[in-house]
């Protein structure tokens, strides 16, 4: 026998990477890290299987995270992200008309814009 679990689904001869098992009394299918060995009433799932796994309807799919696994960005993330640009890309409030020392004059001046990026020109020409 093989030291390496293999996935349940027919004809997949993968390594199994997570644990499939179904609650039947609430109506919920739970996908987890590899159990620590085969139980009789369980699944072991490969990672492809175990990504596209959908159940019935009416039921749901809980995910338990394997502390070990690389996280993925999430939607809060990239929303996070999105505000930082956004944030970044506003006008800043130069107050007293001086920035670093220097008169206000020997900045770049703004000569386009196109949504937040801005086309500047030098001082010196």
């Amino acid at each position: 026998m093989s030291p390496v679990r293999r996935c349940s689904r027919t004809a997949c001869g993968r390594p199994a990477v997570a644990t499939l098992t179904y609650v039947y009394a609430d109506s919920t299918a739970v996908l987890g890290p590899l159990a620590t060995y085969a139980e009789p009433h369980c699944y072991d799932l490969c990672a492809e299987h175990s990504e596209r796994l959908t159940a019935p309807r009416g039921w749901e799919v809980v995910r338990l995270s394997d502390p070990s696994a690389p996280v993925r960005p999430s939607g809060d993330d990239l929303e996070a992200l999105a505000n930082a640009v956004r944030e970044a890309a506003r006008p800043q409030d130069r107050g007293d008309g001086t920035r670093g020392g220097g008169p206000r004059a020997a900045e770049p001046t703004e000569v386009g814009r196109r949504g937040h990026l801005r086309v500047l020109r030098s001082p010196d020409s």
